[in-house]
């Protein structure tokens, strides 16, 4: 039963997914910390340390069964987290009590099983963006043909069309998906590098055996599966790291953000609308409104993801020498949070973008009343061929143009510019092609084969590459 008397942190209770709060749970960070203690002890043993096969046993039997009402009462009585789930473990793995933690820093478990959190929290993240991605690639293709207003400075401007526009917002992804794989492609490991950084504590148990001291991180990096490591650290891995995995989610973020913006304008010209359900609501006292909630909620959590990278930049420029400890209740809510709203963010996206409704005869609609104007260059074109004298063709469509922007803007009628024209004399000779000539396919450009080539060349070889990952779905909890 839900615990209504305390406040909750709602990107966990309202928008996040299980997968990525259950990625930053407490349980997943302390089997961490016991996975990296036990590399540790079967990699010193390896290399000759006097550890048992029994100690080893004992560490491997409760990896998993963590004793937390132990670990809080040692913690209450230390005040040091990681001493008390050392002495957590001791207290069940009695044999290997005295080797548990040996030679090691408490960064050697907290850091590295950071690191670990944030690169699965990479891939979770990754996965959901080449799926919003898969989505909106399906959407430009089906509507890459459907001509729409274009718009500049939030003005009527030349033609695009549908699924043009929607590669706009591809290519702000893609962009964002390449950043995404740099940074998980250099992500390491903070290593088994002792309390300063330089490893004394390891080469005093190793006899001043340097190779060995070497030989050890190798070890413990390739039981957890990484190969890379920071070459040279304080006590922590450099928390610039932080701020370029910031700025990264903050980057994802901007994209949705646009994407989002884009759509509650297009709702607002009820050109494009968001899925709205049967039984949904849109306002308390306007039974009426459809308001674009998925969007808006987008735009919100957006907004606080973007506001997150200067904080990672202030605790990265204000790392005393080796180390300050300013940098831990700080990391603890915003890196966790970053994530959660970047998770929340993109399911929002895939929910959106495989259920957008295009209204097709509003969109033509709102063409016809802007393309009358567009088209007075090509109209004045065709004259001049037929021996029209291009100065004065361009001076009476001005004045054409002038007396149809009254009708509309004073008038509140309809755009007539095309009726002036045609019973205007010194237009006779495109009289009669004046319908073919305001097909508004003729003022499209490239668009259909834009969309084609770019989803060809850049979208379809990174969706080949994650084809295991494609076929999730966007959930939206409230």
């Amino acid at each position: 039963m839900q615990d209504t008397s305390v406040y909750e942190n709602p990107l966990l209770s309202r928008y996040a997914s299980r997968e990525m709060a259950e990625n930053f749970s407490d349980d997943k960070k302390f089997r961490l910390w016991r996975k990296l203690w036990i590399a540790l002890a079967e990699s010193e043993k390896e290399l000759g340390l006097g550890i048992t096969d029994e100690q080893i046993a004992e560490l491997k039997k409760y990896a998993n069964d963590i004793n937390y009402e132990d670990a809080r009462a040692f913690e209450r009585e230390v005040r040091h987290d990681v001493m008390a789930h050392v002495k957590a473990y001791g207290k069940q793995a009695r044999l290997a009590e005295p080797i548990i933690h040996l030679g090691a820093t408490s960064c050697y478990v907290t850091d590295n099983a950071e690191i670990i959190i944030i690169d699965n929290a990479l891939h979770i993240v990754l996965q959901k963006l080449v799926n919003v991605m898969d989505k909106l690639k399906r959407f430009a293709l089906q509507y890459k043909d459907l001509p729409a207003l274009g718009f500049t400075h939030l003005q009527p401007a030349q033609l695009t069309t549908v699924g043009k526009r929607a590669t706009l917002w591809l290519s702000d992804l893609k962009m964002d998906y390449e950043n995404l794989q740099h940074l998980m492609q250099n992500c390491r490991l903070r290593g088994v590098k002792g309390t300063t950084g330089t490893q004394a504590s390891f080469l005093d148990l190793f006899n001043g055996d340097g190779e060995k001291v070497k030989a050890l991180e190798k070890l413990v990096l390739a039981k957890l599966g990484y190969s890379k490591v920071y070459g040279v650290t304080g006590q922590t891995y450099p928390r610039k790291f932080d701020y370029n995995v910031l700025c990264v989610l903050s980057q994802i973020a901007q994209s949705c953000y646009r994407f989002s913006n884009d759509i509650r304008l297009l709702q607002h010209m009820k050109e494009i609308e968001e899925p709205f359900e049967k039984q949904q609501i849109g306002s308390s006292a306007m039974a009426y409104k459809r308001n674009p909630m998925r969007s808006e909620r987008m735009g919100s959590l957006a907004r606080f993801v973007l506001s997150l990278p200067v904080n990672a930049a202030i605790t990265a420029s204000t790392q005393w020498f080796e180390r300050t400890l300013d940098d831990s209740a700080n990391k603890r809510i915003v890196i966790a949070q970053a994530f959660l709203g970047v998770d929340a963010i993109l399911n929002l996206y895939l929910n959106i973008s495989e259920n957008l409704v295009v209204y097709d005869k509003v969109i033509a609609k709102h063409i016809a009343a802007e393309l009358p104007f567009m088209a007075t260059e090509n109209i004045m074109m065709e004259c001049v061929k037929a021996g029209g004298n291009r100065q004065e063709l361009h001076e009476r469509i001005r004045v054409l143009s002038m007396e149809a922007a009254k009708n509309v803007k004073q008038e509140g009628l309809d755009n007539n510019l095309i009726a002036l024209i045609q019973n205007d004399p010194m237009f006779a000779a495109v009289k009669d092609r004046l319908n073919g000539i305001l097909d508004a396919r003729n003022f499209i450009g490239r668009s259909i084969e834009q969309v084609e080539e770019f989803i060809a060349a850049e979208i379809d070889p990174i969706l080949n590459q994650h084809q295991k990952d494609l076929g999730i779905h966007g959930e939206v909890k409230v």
